[in-house]
């Protein structure tokens, strides 16, 4: 192999493993619940981090994005833990610890 399809097979490689690390997570949320502008209607619901936006995706496959501010934490998290807060009298978001993983969600 010539140094050109050695680093051609190595992006390859790594932009392979960027796919294969966008996973979702499931949360339940029992109440109505805002995050962003959005309120979620209590259930279940599949949430992936696409860029700076969460996704959140609903049995029906109906989804919503709301921006989110991603951290790492210095120790992996057991469970996805979500924090919600009253806002205005409303219950809303304001973290999810995801699960596994070092990461953790803000939102605004």
């Amino acid at each position: 192999m010539n140094k050109k399809n050695v680093l051609i097979f190595g992006a390859l490689v790594l932009a392979s493993v960027g796919v294969a690390s966008a996973k979702s997570y499931s949360i339940t949320l029992t109440a109505p619940t805002k995050v962003g502008a959005t309120t979620l209607k209590a259930g279940t619901y599949e949430v992936e981090v696409k860029g700076a936006d969460a996704v959140f995706t609903n049995a029906d496959g109906k989804s919503v994005k709301a921006a989110v501010k991603v951290e790492q934490s210095d120790k992996k998290f057991g469970n996805t833990v979500v924090d919600t807060g009253t806002n205005a009298g409303a219950d809303s978001i304001k973290e999810i610890d995801l699960g596994g993983s070092t990461t953790k969600l803000e939102f605004q």
